[in-house]
C-alpha cells in the first residue's frame, strides 16, 4: 500500500477542521503509518510534521517528498482590468484567515472609498465554521463593489484570474504546501503569504513573508502592490529570476522511484 499524505492539520490545529475531524484524521495517519509500504508528502513540512506519528509506529516505510506540479499553461491573453486587484485562493475556512483579508478592506474602503481601493478577489469555494466570513461578505456594506466572492470556477479561468493580479494574498495560520504560492510566482504575479514553513518551501525565497496577525505590514503590502511603481513587485521579480517551479515531471519520477523500492 502507498499512501500520500497532504497534510496533518486537523490533528495539528483541531480548532480548524470540521468538528470531529481531528479523530478521523488521525486514525487516518494511525492506519498509514501502522500499513503503508511507502508514503509520499507533496512537502519536506508534512514529511517534518509526519515523522513523530511514524517514530511511535516502530515502523520504516519508504518515504518520499514529491512537490505537486503546476500548469501555467494560458489561453488567450489576459483581459485588461478596468482597476487592480488582488486574488486570494483558497476555501473559505478559518485557518486561510479570510478575515484578516476582509477587515482590511472594509479599513481600506472606509478610509478612501470603496472606488478608489483595489478589488479583492477571493477564489474558493465556502468551506466550514465560516460563519463572521460569511456575514462580512454578505453584509458589510464597505465591501460592496471592492470585495468579490468567486467559487466554481475552472482551472484555466482561474490562471487567467491570478496573472492579471497585483498580487497573491494569502494569510493563512496553516498549510500543507500552498499551490497557489507556487503557481502565482510560476505566472510573474507577486505574492504576499504568511511565514510557514510550507509557504516558504512553496516559494523559496521569492515571496513577502509577513505573520498572519500583523495587519499593518499586511495593509502596507498591499498599497505597495497597488501601485504602479511597486518595490515589492521589483524585488520580487529580481528574486524570481533563478528561481525554478515544480513540474510533473520530477513528481512523477520521485513517485516511481519510490514505487521501485517498495517493489524491490
Amino acid at each position: 500500500m502507498i499512501c500520500m499524505v497532504h497534510d496533518l492539520i486537523p490533528i495539528q490545529y483541531p480548532e480548524y477542521a470540521k468538528p470531529k475531524g481531528a479523530a478521523l484524521h488521525q486514525r487516518r495517519i494511525d492506519t498509514i503509518t501502522a500499513l503503508a509500504d511507502g508514503i509520499i508528502t507533496n512537502s519536506h513540512a508534512t514529511m517534518d510534521d509526519l515523522r513523530p506519528h511514524l517514530d511511535r509506529s516502530g515502523r520504516s516505510p519508504e518515504l518520499a517528498v514529491a512537490h505537486l506540479g503546476i500548469s501555467t499553461a494560458m489561453e488567450g491573453s489576459i483581459p485588461p482590468a478596468p482597476r487592480p486587484y488582488f486574488v486570494c485562493v483558497g476555501t473559505i475556512e478559518p485557518r486561510k484567515n479570510h478575515l484578516l483579508l476582509l477587515h482590511l478592506w472594509r479599513s481600506l474602503s472606509g478610509r478612501y472609498g470603496c472606488d478608489a481601493v483595489p478589488h479583492l478577489m477571493i477564489v474558493g469555494r465556502r468551506g466550514w465554521e465560516n460563519e463572521q466570513v460569511v456575514d462580512m461578505l454578505e453584509r458589510c456594506p464597505a465591501l460592496r463593489g471592492c470585495v468579490q466572492e468567486c467559487n466554481g470556477l475552472p482551472d484555466r479561468e482561474i490562471r487567467t484570474m491570478i496573472a492579471g493580479a497585483r498580487g497573491l494574498v494569502l494569510p493563512s495560520f496553516a498549510e500543507g504546501y500552498g499551490m497557489p504560492v507556487t503557481e502565482a510566482l510560476a505566472l510573474g504575479v507577486p505574492v504576499v503569504c504568511s511565514d510557514l514553513p510550507a509557504l516558504r518551501e512553496a516559494g523559496g525565497g521569492i515571496p513577502t513573508f509577513l505573520d498572519p496577525l500583523d495587519g499593518p505590514s499586511w495593509e502596507r503590502a498591499i498599497i505597495d502592490l497597488a501601485g504602479d511603481h511597486s518595490a515589492i513587485r521589483a524585488e520580487q521579480m529580481q528574486r524570481l529570476r533563478t528561481w525554478q517551479p515544480p513540474i510533473w515531471k520530477q513528481h512523477i519520477a520521485i513517485v516511481l522511484e519510490l514505487l521501485r523500492k517498495v517493489a524491490q
